[in-house]
């Protein structure tokens, strides 16, 4: 089975400062996550001076600015992107940015990254769409707010327009999630619908859930962690802190690991407790040769080395070849 890929989101946990991007990217290579992601955007470029604020972000910000001074305060140049992806090459995990732009594009292209991690924002957004096809690479889309119909729209847009690999990422869109709106049956209906692998976008508290999504079928995990959850920025509370995102970590492994290949037999260290858990047929007290063998000489008991309890109504009302003392495995 290929491994479960782990996706840290540090999106925009720096705070617009790149020495939080160095600090987050050391944390997610200290908890073994298989990628680190940021989030690459000109503001003026994405976000109109009309746009509000979400109420989580005006919750967990505290404050009343319109969407546009607050994201542009979580802006990282090109220069430092590139500077992000070099530490990142020396520190040995992959670097991901996810592009909110045409322009952030064409610069993230330039990178020669291998694959594309698209928002549920973007996925009705035609001509981001086919500008990331455009480039012929690996696509993973988070479908957070989507309808099955507009998921369909936009693989086929990818699909027409030359992209790579597609996989699609379950995402509930809220920060954080609400728990009875996660819905992670959902994976397996897109996984079945679409014929594509299917992973989880987790906004959840805490690690229960995308661990439980691993269970469910998802081949790609992506979960937002910060340095302090107490930062101040729109997505902090609802990021796993450095210990958390190791031990969810740890804990996906230990899921992915017990999954299997789905294959029901005995396993290596069951087969030497066959005997030992399962019963043969004994002699119930001591039985003559030419005796009988009925409900009142036999008894079943353990080991399991002996002739199979299935096989219970075969000897009954045959006879003994020889004497047998009381739990004796019966021999025909």
């Amino acid at each position: 089975m290929k491994k479960i890929f782990i996706i840290a989101e540090a999106g925009d946990n720096h705070n617009g400062k790149i020495e939080l991007a160095y600090q987050l990217i050391d944390k997610a290579v200290e908890a073994g996550a298989d990628c680190v992601k940021f989030q690459t955007f000109i503001t003026e470029e994405v976000i109109s001076k009309i746009a509000k604020m979400a109420d989580y972000q005006k919750n967990n910000t505290g404050n009343e600015e319109s969407q546009f001074d607050m994201v542009k305060k979580l802006e990282l140049s090109f220069d430092d992107f590139r500077a992000l992806k070099r530490y990142c090459e020396k520190r040995k995990i992959m670097f991901l940015s996810t592009p909110f732009d045409l322009p952030s594009i064409e610069f993230l292209n330039s990178l020669d990254l291998t694959l594309w991690k698209i928002p549920s924002g973007e996925i009705t957004n035609l001509p981001y769409l086919i500008k990331i096809a455009n480039t012929h690479k690996d696509v993973i889309l988070s479908t957070g707010m989507a309808t099955i119909f507009e998921i369909e729209q936009a693989i086929k847009i990818l699909n027409d327009n030359g992209a790579g690999k597609i996989t699609l990422l379950h995402c509930t869109t809220e920060y954080p999630a609400p728990i009875d709106e996660v819905n992670l049956t959902a994976i397996k209906t897109m996984s079945d619908y679409f014929n594509l692998d299917t992973g989880y976008s987790d906004h959840t508290q805490g690690i229960t859930i995308p661990v439980a999504a691993v269970a469910m079928g998802a081949k790609v995990i992506e979960k937002h962690f910060t340095l302090d959850k107490n930062m101040k920025g729109p997505d902090h509370k609802a990021s796993l802190e450095p210990d958390e995102l190791r031990e969810m970590v740890r804990a996906i492994r230990l899921v992915e690991a017990s999954l299997g290949d789905g294959i029901k037999q005995p396993t290596k260290s069951e087969k030497k407790n066959i005997e030992i858990a399962r019963k043969s047929i004994v002699a119930r007290r001591k039985i003559k040769v030419g005796e009988v063998f009925n409900e009142e000489n036999l008894a079943i008991k353990r080991p399991g080395s002996g002739i199979s309890p299935m096989e219970w109504f075969d000897i009954i009302g045959t006879k003994a070849m020889h004497d047998f003392d009381k739990d004796e495995l019966i021999e025909i």
